[in-house]
């Protein structure tokens, strides 16, 4: 009796496990429809007001999300988990600001002096009571799990200075080129990264002095900041000797000021629109 109850048991969980769609097609659908990409395809604003109306078939993605356990995330290939972890944290994030939308101006109004929003405990996943930070340096970053610096551009904090929300899903058969994609075009946006070739100064986005770090321990071939930065160097300026200095190394580093407005594509009032087609 023991061992059919075990064998069922298995059974169920694998049932389980095969039953999560790993093409996030709800997710992906919310996407495609409420994700407006503006600024040559490098931004992207969100239309949080179509997202409060379609609020049910959100929490049906969160739903599934919640009801993956530990034991059937640990059978799935290290795409497939870096794919729902992402999407995860993006479905999330959008989740914790609708608990307040329309009546804030970015995330930072649902923290306090005493919490920030980040280490507010709102949803489980893999069988815990979570919170955004421990998604995302607990199990994103976590050393050893994925090793990956470009997830930087693609987990987003629902602020104009994060790199832009995609309009699709992260999936695992496209994970690498989505991750290459999103470095790719926001470095190409200038309101974040620019070179002034008068000072000499790469001015870049904070995010590259919060985690700076993770593009200096060699993963992914990413060895330092000014060998990631020569990497890309035709993206940060269209001046030919800039980026042959940017190359070179021939260049300070400053940061930005961090935008935190809300990620809304409703501005003073007016709405954008732009294309919709997938990034």
């Amino acid at each position: 009796m023991r061992t059919l109850l075990t064998t069922l048991a298995l059974l169920l969980g694998s049932g389980l496990a095969q039953a999560f769609d790993q093409s996030h097609g709800s997710w992906d659908a919310l996407l495609k429809r409420h994700v407006v990409i503006i600024s040559g395809g490098n931004v992207s604003r969100v239309d949080y007001t179509g997202i409060q109306r379609d609020r049910a078939m959100l929490k049906r993605y969160l739903d599934a999300l919640s009801a993956v356990s530990q034991s059937d995330y640990q059978h799935w290939t290290k795409p497939e988990r870096l794919a729902f972890l992402i999407n995860a944290y993006n479905a999330f994030t959008i989740e914790l600001i609708l608990t307040k939308y329309p009546d804030l101006h970015s995330i930072k109004d649902l923290g306090s002096f005493f919490q920030s929003p980040w280490k507010k405990r709102f949803f489980n996943l893999l069988g815990k009571k979570r919170h955004l930070d421990d998604l995302e340096h607990n199990l994103i970053r976590a050393p050893g799990a994925f090793d990956e610096p470009r997830i930087h551009f693609a987990v987003n904090c629902a602020s104009i200075g994060c790199p832009m929300l995609r309009n699709e899903a992260y999936t695992a058969e496209r994970l690498d080129k989505q991750l290459e994609d999103g470095i790719r075009r926001f470095l190409s946006d200038r309101t974040r990264n620019r070179f002034d070739a008068a000072s000499g100064t790469l001015w870049v986005s904070k995010l590259f002095d919060w985690y700076g770090k993770d593009f200096a321990r060699g993963y992914h071939g990413f060895s330092s900041l000014k060998s990631t930065f020569a990497t890309y160097a035709e993206l940060l300026t269209d001046d030919p000797q800039a980026r042959q200095r940017i190359r070179a190394g021939d260049y300070r580093i400053d940061f930005l000021e961090y935008d935190w407005r809300l990620n809304d594509t409703r501005v003073n009032g007016v709405v954008l629109r732009s294309f919709r087609a997938s990034a």
